[in-house]
This record gives C-alpha cells, sequence and structure tokens, in this order.
C-alpha cells in the first residue's frame, strides 16, 4: 500500500468531502460497436499507481482528440464512463477516452489524491502518472497532440484542475465539475475547510498557485469551464467562484461576464472572456455531474447516484472543446442544424436582427463551441451570447443566410 490516510477516511465517512458513492454500471443505448473500455497496462513508470482505461471507437482516425475522464471517490473507471454520457459523443463525433483509476492501496476510498502535494506537482504522483497516459495515448493511438482535453467530477474535477495547472501544455481545454481551486488544499485537513464552506482568495492569489505550478511557463493556457450545482452541501458553491476567478485570472480576463445566457433545467450559463471561461450554475441541484437521459443529441448519461438529471454538461462540453468536428447537432430545444444542399426561393424573404442568443433560442441558427452558425447555410455568425447582434435572412424552408 502505497499509502492510506484515516483521516480521509473519516471525511469519507461523513460525505463532507468529495467522496461519492459508487453507483451501479448501467449501459446507454449506443450504436453497435465493438469497441469495449479496456484496460492498459505498461503505459509508462506510473509513480502514482494509477490504473488506465481507454476507450477508441471503431473507425478512429489517425489524428483523433482525446479526452482523459477523472471519476469521484469511491467511483471507478468504468462507472463513470457508463453513466457520464461520454462515450455517446466518442462514438457520435470521433475521439478517444483516456480513463485513469485510482485505487485503495492509495487512497482508502478510491479518491484522486488532490489534497497531496506530492500527487499535484508537475512530474510527480498521480499527476505524472495522468500525463504518462496521454502521452501513450499520442504514441499508440496517434492522437493530435493540441486536441487533449481534461474533464473531472469532485475528487476528479480537483484533479482535473491539477492537470490543467501542471500540464498547461498538455491540456486544451479543461471541465471541472462540483471541483476546487487548483492548490486549495495541500494536506487532509486543509481539504475540509476548502469543501465546505470553501476558501475565499483573490483572484491574483489563486492565479499565483496556477503559474507557480509550472514556473517559468508562457505558452498558451488552457480553457476551463466549470459546472456546479447551487444546492450542492458536499463541496460548497463557493469553490466555483472561486475557481472561476483562479481561471479568469491566469487567462487574463476580467472576472466579470461578457454575456449571461439561461439554460434549460434551471441552468445559468456566465461566459468570461472571448469565451475561455465558462461558469454554469444549476439551480438547485445537488453533488454530481449533470445529465439529461435520452435520444437527442443534445441528451446524455444515465442518472443514478452523483449521476444528476438536470441538463447533459457532457455534450455542452465536447462543443467547448470543439469535439463536434464540424458535425451539426440535431435538432433540439437549445441547438438546431439542418444543413440544405441550396436553399430553394421563397416568395418574400423575411429579415429579422437579434442577439444570436436569442436567433439559437428560435431555431434561425444553432450554436457549436460556443459560436452561433446560421441555419443551413451555416455561416459563422459569432459568439453564442446576448451581446453579439446578427441580421439573418430567410432564403428557403429553414435556410438562412448573414444579411438582408
Amino acid at each position: 500500500m502505497r499509502r492510506s490516510s484515516s483521516l480521509f477516511t473519516r471525511l469519507a465517512g461523513a460525505a463532507a468531502g468529495v467522496v461519492l458513492a459508487a453507483a451501479a454500471v448501467l449501459t446507454v443505448a449506443l450504436p453497435a460497436q465493438a469497441a469495449t473500455l479496456t484496460q492498459v497496462t505498461g503505459f509508462g513508470s506510473n509513480p502514482g499507481n494509477l490504473a488506465m482505461y481507454a476507450y477508441r471507437p471503431d473507425g478512429l482516425p489517425a489524428n483523433a482528440p482525446a479526452v482523459v475522464l477523472l471519476n469521484g471517490c469511491t467511483q471507478n473507471a468504468a462507472g463513470y464512463f457508463a453513466n457520464s454520457g461520454w462515450q455517446k459523443y466518442a462514438d457520435l463525433w470521433g475521439f478517444a477516452l483516456i480513463v485513469p483509476q485510482q485505487s485503495s492501496a492509495n487512497n482508502s476510498s478510491s479518491c484522486f489524491n488532490w489534497f497531496q502535494t506530492g500527487d499535484t506537482a508537475r512530474g510527480q504522483g498521480e499527476a505524472l502518472s495522468i500525463k504518462q497516459m496521454v502521452d501513450y495515448a499520442k504514441t499508440n493511438y496517434a492522437i493530435d497532440a493540441a486536441r487533449v482535453y481534461v474533464s473531472g467530477l469532485s475528487a476528479g474535477a480537483a484533479m482535473s484542475a491539477v492537470m490543467l495547472a501542471t500540464y498547461p501544455d498538455v491540456f486544451a481545454a479543461g471541465s471541472v465539475i462540483a471541483g476546487l481551486p487548483y492548490r486549495c488544499a495541500t494536506d487532509t485537513t486543509s481539504a475540509y475547510s476548502c469543501m465546505n464552506p470553501g476558501v475565499d482568495k483573490t483572484p491574483a492569489q489563486w492565479g499565483d498557485l496556477v503559474r507557480n505550478a509550472y514556473s517559468g511557463y508562457v505558452g498558451p493556457r488552457p480553457r476551463v469551464v466549470i459546472w456546479h450545482g447551487t444546492s450542492d452541501t458536499t463541496v460548497a458553491p463557493l469553490n466555483a467562484a472561486e475557481s472561476r476567478d483562479q481561471w479568469t485570472n491566469v487567462l487574463g480576463v476580467s472576472q466579470t461576464p461578457t454575456s449571461t445566457a439561461s439554460l434549460p433545467a434551471g441552468t445559468s450559463l456566465e461566459v468570461y472572456g472571448n469565451d475561455q471561461v465558462r461558469l454554469y450554475r444549476v439551480a438547485g441541484m445537488g453533488h454530481g455531474t449533470p445529465v439529461d437521459p435520452g435520444a437527442a443529441t443534445d441528451q446524455c448519461g444515465t442518472a443514478a447516484a452523483y449521476f444528476l438529471d438536470t441538463i447533459c454538461s457532457t455534450y455542452r462540453d465536447a462543443l467547448f472543446f470543439g469535439l463536434d468536428g464540424g458535425v451539426t447537432p440535431s435538432p433540439s430545444p437549445t441547438a438546431t442544424a439542418s444543413p440544405s444542399p441550396s436553399p430553394s426561393p421563397t416568395a418574400a424573404p423575411v429579415c429579422v436582427t437579434a442577439s444570436n442568443y436569442a436567433h439559437v433560442t428560435a431555431g434561425r441558427a444553432y450554436q457549436s463551441g460556443g459560436y452561433a452558425y446560421a441555419l443551413g447555410s451555416n455561416q459563422k455568425m459569432g459568439l453564442y451570447n446576448t451581446f453579439y447582434t446578427t441580421t439573418l435572412k430567410q432564403t428557403g424552408p429553414s435556410y438562412w443566410v448573414i444579411g438582408c
């Protein structure tokens, strides 16, 4: 046993930390696939003593993207893979999944050790093990090194922040779901106050913790999306705002949103900078990954313990990461795409001037990767928010172009 912590065992037992109940593995309805989640051995020196699992959809092309998935405490790779909805979009849009798994030898509740300095520093422990998994995938699966992403829940979300901070040269973007800022805690004792009620620092103080994780780094920083339920009593909602402060400071943008939007299931979206940071708050939601079971393109996942039936966070994260690869979403309440090979004239063209958000809501446009596109013509209209205004002209059934 590499190490265990009786203090964190009590933390898990009290459910005051990032401990997540193990969910039953449920199968998501997917197209017929021979591909399965498979364990990979020999991926590196593995100083963090983690297990590696990988999923490669049938026919995965060379230079495909990859997403690293980090589950919460007491969960495992298979359970998070099955319930989160990521397999659906990996199959639909063609990208690989890398799913690390913690062991009870490292932590009695199988939590990623986001609060241990030896596991949250560049070139050390669990952080290095996860980076080695990415390196293995680049070499053996021909993964595009410029399109690697990370997403996690709770302890996995805190570890997602670790990877974004310590390896900004590896990850293009990441998602922090019900998580915490990087280096909020440096031992099991400080983990208590970080999780609840949370720790308040200035944006610069939070930003310095990230900058110090890779001292001297001057390259591009990953974009970040944050999800949190407003009724989360395990990881207090304050952590969402503190994470926002950390990553906006690191990316050099204001803590005042450039746009806001109201989404299904009582979800609010705040966009910062040029869509460099997003913060989703889900009203009334507790501690877990937001899912929305169903067959529509923007629906995903299986409702279970700590997989909460609200909104499909995986779909929106996949678009934020740009994983749709130009594939337009199928019609849905918030994203509509039905490209026509050529416009058909109508008797009297209709022109509408509105915000890009209003165009999408009305079905004249759709959003993908944070941008709005005219329905039919697929012309890029700019950022998907309430501040960008575009005039669209209807030139045929379900066919709109920019201008009038």
